[in-house]
């Protein structure tokens, strides 16, 4: 078995409690459905938010899924100039069979933005 992390990113229109849970949740299940992840394969997960959002620590999704052995971390995100705003990122840490080249890495909204080289043709 091998250790590989999953990337994934998302954003929210405002800074409300419910789209910041409701969108990491989105991306947290979508992260998990492209991996095939069993969540007790899950070590960890780290949250980074722009500063921006101020209502919720995102970690309190993955509670809400069920996540609940693994170790979950909320940090800033560093602020840069011009960078995208109202922007949740995650990084998990998973016991996986797959090779890291494998992981299916997961950006929604206008995160989609950050990683262009991951989008289908049709996403574009």
């Amino acid at each position: 078995m091998n250790i590989i992390s999953i990337r994934g990113a998302t954003t929210v229109e405002n800074n409300l409690e419910s789209e910041i849970l409701h969108n990491t949740e989105i991306l947290l299940n979508e992260i998990i459905e492209k991996n095939n992840i069993n969540i007790d394969d899950i070590i960890s997960i780290f949250f980074t938010m722009t500063r921006d959002l101020t209502k919720v620590y995102p970690a309190v999704s993955a509670r809400k899924l069920g996540i609940v052995n693994a170790s979950l971390m909320c940090l800033d995100e560093l602020y840069i100039e011009n960078s995208l705003e109202k922007c949740i990122r995650i990084m998990f840490f998973v016991n996986s069979n797959k090779k890291q080249k494998d992981a299916n890495h997961v950006y929604l909204n206008n995160a989609k933005n950050l990683r262009k080289d991951l989008l289908k043709d049709n996403e574009v």
